[in-house]
């Protein structure tokens, strides 16, 4: 339903339409649409997170299975879609920031299995978003082997060890001149 009308065209109506449910059902278990579209953006972009997580957590080199699901979101960009108007929520409310924040650390985990550098991790996580947002906007989203592609060329470096889950978002960039120099 976000996919065919976006946010905007979600209310209590459609979504028990959708749901073939009377109008009742929705507003006794959401007080508003808001609460009702959260809930639904938050569920998918939360499952998404634990699926980059799993695959930042497994052994070896997880750029092809990375590649694989990005392209499977992108050849059925449903989800994909509701995910990023939970972004665009996000962004003018911060208390929705949690989902999204979860997503970038999973994100920012894979990058960790393959570099230390806080500013290739950053530019990976921004990257990422950035590709997934242009494959939606092709009528030919990257193959496979187009996003292993990309995701060597961002993280070039050899496979690490499994990181400890982040939990938190994004890193920021070196600030002091004391800082590591971006070593790739």
């Amino acid at each position: 339903m976000v996919e065919r009308d976006g946010a905007a065209g979600v209310s209590h109506r459609t979504v028990s339409r959708e749901a073939g449910l009377p109008t009742s059902a929705s507003t006794y278990y959401f007080d508003g649409v808001d609460d009702l579209l959260t809930a639904a953006l938050t569920s998918c972009m939360t499952a998404d997170a634990i699926h980059v997580r799993s695959i930042a957590a497994a052994p070896g080199d997880t750029r092809r299975a990375l590649a694989e699901h990005l392209n499977h979101i992108c050849t059925s960009p449903g989800l994909l879609v509701a995910e990023y108007e939970l972004f665009l929520l996000a962004a003018r409310r911060p208390e929705l920031r949690e989902s999204t924040d979860h997503w970038m650390a999973a994100v920012t985990d894979f990058a960790l299995r393959f570099t230390t550098d806080a500013v290739r991790v950053r530019v990976f996580v921004g990257a990422l978003d950035g590709l997934l947002i242009q494959a939606l906007l092709t009528d030919a989203p990257p193959s496979t082997d187009e996003w292993e592609a990309m995701i060597r060329d961002l993280l070039p470096g050899p496979c690490l060890a499994p990181p400890t889950p982040s939990g938190s978002s994004a890193p920021s960039a070196p600030s002091t001149p004391s800082a590591p120099e971006h070593t790739g």
